[in-house]
C-alpha cells in the first residue's frame, strides 16, 4: 500500500547514499556495532541518514565534520532505537550543537529547604527538555567501545527520559513491561549506589558514580552501561539490566559474550579487574 511516508523515507536515503568505504570506517570505530546481522546494520545505516536527515548538527568553531563524522554520531544515537519501532523517540529536538571541548554551563538547584544555588558548571554533554542536545566533540569521538562510556546514548538516553515531562528515570515503558519491576528495580539499585558512595571509595564503585546524582542520572548511565558494559552492569545490578533489556528489547551482553567467546583475541574486549 502507497504511504508518503514511505515514498518520503526512499526518496531521502536515495539522495544521501552511504558509500560503502564509509560506512566501513564508521563501523571499524564503533566496536559497539559488531555482531550485529546484516538486517540490523542496514537498518542502523538507513536511519542514521535519516536521523541526520531530521536533526541539524552545528559545530561550533573547532569542530570539523566529516560525513563519517556524522554518521559516527547517528549510529551511535540510532542503536538504542534499533528495536523500537518506527515511532518518533526523538521526538520534541531539532538540534545537536558540538562544542570543540567541555564546556561551561550555567546550573540551578532548588535544595531541600527552598534555597536556590547557582554556580557555573563544566560538562561534556546536556540535553535541554524542549531544546536542543550539547556535546562536546571529543567526547563522540571518545564513544563507541565497550568500556562503560557513550555520551551519545547517555545524552539521548535523557531525551527518552522526558518524554514523560521532566526526566526523572522514568522513561514511558512498553505495555508488556510492568511498573512496579521497573521501579523496584531502578530504585534499589540507585539506593545501593548510593550507600556505597557513603562508605566506600568511589574509585571502587561498581558503575560511575554520576549515576547516583539524581535518577535521571541513573537511567541514562545505565543505558551507556547497556550498551557499552552489559557485563558489568549484569555483574553489578542484574534486575536493572533486565528491565533495560526489556526497555530497548536488545541483549548487548549475549552479543558481547558471542564475540568473545568465537575470537578470544576481540578487539571489543577490555580487561576488567
Amino acid at each position: 500500500m502507497w504511504s508518503l511516508s514511505e515514498w518520503r523515507r526512499q526518496r531521502i536515503l536515495a539522495q544521501h547514499p552511504v558509500a560503502a568505504n564509509v560506512w566501513h570506517d564508521v563501523r571499524q570505530h564503533l566496536s559497539i556495532l559488531d555482531g550485529l546481522d546484516d538486517a540490523q546494520d542496514k537498518w542502523l545505516r538507513e536511519h542514521s541518514v535519516l536521523f541526520l536527515q531530521e536533526k541539524h548538527l552545528t559545530p561550533m568553531p573547532g569542530v570539523e565534520l566529516t560525513d563519517a563524522g556524522r554518521l559516527l554520531l547517528a549510529a551511535q544515537a540510532q542503536l538504542p532505537l534499533l528495536n523500537l519501532g518506527e515511532l518518533d523517540w526523538y521526538q520534541g529536538f531539532h538540534e545537536i550543537v558540538l562544542y570543540p571541548d567541555d564546556f561551561i554551563s550555567p546550573q540551578r538547584h532548588r535544595d531541600s529547604s527552598g534555597v536556590e544555588h547557582e554556580w557555573q558548571g563544566t560538562h561534556s554533554g546536556e540535553a535541554w527538555q524542549h531544546g536542543p542536545v550539547v556535546l562536546a566533540w571529543p567526547g563522540v569521538l571518545s564513544s563507541g567501545g565497550w568500556e562503560g562510556y557513550n555520551l551519545v546514548i547517555h545524552e539521548l538516553a535523557h531525551k527518552l527520559d522526558m518524554l514523560n515531562g521532566a526526566a526523572n528515570g522514568m522513561p514511558p515503558l512498553h505495555s508488556s513491561m510492568h511498573l512496579g519491576d521497573w521501579t523496584e528495580a531502578m530504585q534499589q539499585a540507585y539506593d545501593h549506589l548510593n550507600h556505597y558512595l557513603d562508605h566506600h571509595d568511589p574509585a571502587h564503585a561498581p558503575i560511575d558514580p554520576y549515576a547516583a546524582e539524581n535518577p535521571a542520572e541513573f537511567f541514562a548511565v545505565t543505558s551507556e552501561y547497556f550498551f557499552s558494559a552489559p557485563d558489568l552492569l549484569t555483574h553489578a545490578y542484574p534486575k536493572v539490566y533486565q528491565q533495560l533489556s526489556l526497555f530497548y528489547r536488545q541483549d548487548p551482553l549475549t552479543r558481547l559474550q558471542t564475540l568473545q567467546s568465537g575470537h578470544p583475541e576481540y578487539r571489543g574486549s577490555v580487561n576488567r579487574t
